[in-house]
This record gives structure tokens, sequence and C-alpha cells, in this order.
């Protein structure tokens, strides 16, 4: 894969793949919400936590009802983390 529009079209036969499987809607999925709150928490906190902040983000939303609202609030949540005097690689060590 050499440029963005070959990532894009993998990714989006990626997020369609999974999501048949799981039985969503790819439609639904906003992948670049997903991947910039990704990034703002490998950057943020730790690379690791970016996975892990992902799913947790995917629990909190689907336990809400499922919309792309619910995603949208629960990423805003996370988000709001990030900007805590506590969040950050600094800090990782002490949890």
């Amino acid at each position: 894969m050499t440029g963005g529009d070959d990532v894009s079209r993998v990714l989006d036969g990626w997020v369609a793949r999974v999501s048949a499987a799981l039985g969503l809607e790819p439609a639904n999925v906003d992948a670049t919400l997903v991947l910039d709150l990704t990034r703002d928490v490998a950057h943020g906190v730790a690379r690791p936590a970016a996975p892990l902040t992902a799913f947790l983000v995917g629990l909190a939303a689907g336990r809400a009802g499922g919309s792309g609202a619910d995603v949208h609030a629960a990423v805003e949540t996370v988000l709001s983390l990030l900007s805590s005097p506590d969040t950050g690689p600094d800090n990782a060590a002490r949890a």
C-alpha cells in the first residue's frame, strides 16, 4: 500500500467485512473518529492504551444503545480524560 486511497479502500473493505461478521451496519462506523481517538490516546497515554480504549468506547456505546451519537459521547468522555493532568506517559509508570 502506497497511498492514502489504498489505505482507505483497505479500511473500508475491512470495516465492511467485520461489520457483516458482527451483524453491524458499516455505514454507522465512523472510522475517522475511532482512528483519531486511538492516535490521541497512543500519543497522550501509551500505545497499548489505544486499542484497549477503542474496545472500551465500543462497549460503553453499545451499552448506551449503540447509535452514532452514543459512540461520539463515549469518545468525547475519553478525550476529556486526555486533558487531565494525571494522564500521559509520565504517569503510566505510577499506575
